[in-house]
């Protein structure tokens, strides 16, 4: 047995993308005001960058020192994309695509739904009434407690 730790699937590429996302986030908080003086608006965003752009190095050299696991693709698809949260990704996805058409109240109401059925597993008409209770949850906060003007469908204008 080896007492080299091995790295996981995605590890390395995750570590790059961390790295990756770092420097542009440095170089966004750069754009702010620079290295022009240490009580410059920037300079806080330029040090936290600083820290995520060091932490993410070290990160990165952990991943590249480690050796890599093995298993492939089909241990990179049942550790990095279980059915489950592959699933709930894509509707995420079919939710936001929704929204325009259908408006905010009919899409969630929609996507609260299928994503509890899907994970919840129980009596349709069950999740049908937590999915309801949400959603006037959702709609008395918002509306009428911060009155915040929820976006309406095209699909649906003048019903919701």
């Amino acid at each position: 047995m080896s007492s080299r730790a091995q790295r996981r699937p995605g590890e390395l590429a995750f570590a790059v993308a961390l790295l990756a996302l770092s420097l542009w986030l440095f170089s966004e908080a750069y754009k702010i005001s620079g290295f022009s003086g240490l009580s410059t608006p920037g300079i806080f965003p330029m040090l936290a960058t600083g820290l995520m752009v060091v932490c993410s190095l070290v990160i990165l050299l952990k991943a590249l020192a480690m050796t890599p696991a093995g298993g492939g693709l089909r241990r990179f698809l049942a550790d990095i994309t279980p059915l489950r949260q592959t699933v709930m990704v894509v509707l995420v996805g079919l939710y936001i695509l929704a929204m325009p058409y259908l408006g905010f109240l009919a899409a969630s109401g929609v996507f609260l739904f299928v994503s509890i059925q899907f994970l919840w597993r129980r009596s349709p008409w069950l999740t049908a009434l937590v999915s309801l209770a949400g959603l006037a949850a959702i709609h008395v906060v918002f509306s009428l407690v911060f009155q915040v003007v929820l976006p309406k469908g095209t699909l649906l204008q003048g019903l919701f």
